[in-house]
């Protein structure tokens, strides 16, 4: 088989296309880049997805941790303490045997049957413990932009008669992701690398259709040599990385195109190491 063959064959296996069964000999490079980035289409599903949908929560979050009611304040607070204070791969394995509790045959909820055994796949549980975790993270990150609006700008949003949405749709909000982009683009980036803890969470691949990091494993127990997969998913990674950089970067020049050359934010990567 030609590697153009294995491409055809491997690239979109993650996703139930092309060959079903796994290589059992003569494991080329070809093989381990072709399935290793199909493994990837997955991690970029979840990064994808947990982002975007937690780019909304957090600013919700944000803004109720903001309130000056502790109705609102407490419960945003306690929801941040508590992703940010635990382990993520605790989440994912507290949230896995949580779901699998869930009656098989459904819940009832006002005389409907609401199914609960997609829960339990990966593609759906793991999507949404990475969703809430980065939800937390970011609304801690928006809820610091949020304070450090200069008063300035409030007052001449009051002096020109803006309040309650309009004030924070035309001032608040734009100010804040101006603020708060450097950092939450290293939150986006960490995201997308914490997405290879889907691998070692509870939550199992259906029919050998896993992750990146899924099939490296794979290549290294049947070859016995871990040099060469899982440089090739951190070189998949580092390409991910850059492309997230170079959106990112982009978002940023457009927040701060009003802003003089020399007082415009600079995006600047900070690797969080440890979290």
């Amino acid at each position: 088989m030609t590697c153009w063959e294995t491409v055809n064959a491997y690239a979109f296996r993650a996703l139930g296309h092309g060959e079903r069964l796994l290589p059992r000999e003569d494991f080329t490079l070809c093989q381990q880049f072709s399935l290793i980035g199909s493994g990837m289409i997955w991690n970029v599903y979840f990064g994808l997805l947990a982002l975007l949908a937690g780019f909304f929560l957090a600013t919700a979050v944000a803004l109720g941790k903001n309130a000056a009611s502790p109705w609102l304040r407490k419960p945003c607070e306690w929801f941040i303490f508590l992703f940010r204070g635990s382990p993520l791969f605790i989440q994912f394995f507290l949230a896995y045997e949580a779901l699998v509790l869930l009656p098989r045959a459904g819940i009832e909820i006002f005389g409907l049957t609401v199914q609960t055994s997609w829960l339990s796949r990966a593609w759906a549980g793991a999507l949404i413990v990475l969703f809430l975790n980065t939800a937390a993270y970011t609304a801690e990150i928006f809820h610091g932009a949020l304070r450090s609006i200069p008063k300035g700008d409030l007052e001449a949003a009051d002096a020109y008669g803006l309040t309650g949405w309009a004030k924070f749709r035309r001032i608040q909000w734009p100010t804040m992701l101006r603020l708060a982009w450097p950092a939450y683009t290293n939150e986006a980036i960490f995201l997308f690398h914490a997405t290879t803890l889907v691998f070692f969470s509870g939550f199992p691949a259906f029919q050998q259709r896993g992750d990146a990091l899924y099939y490296a494993k794979y290549f290294v127990d049947k070859t016995f040599n871990p040099f060469v997969p899982y440089p090739i998913v951190a070189f998949y990674f580092i390409l991910l990385t850059l492309g997230l950089i170079w959106i990112f970067g982009r978002i940023n020049a457009r927040l701060n195109r009003h802003l003089p050359a020399n007082t415009r934010v600079r995006l600047r990567l900070r690797p969080q190491i440890i979290r």
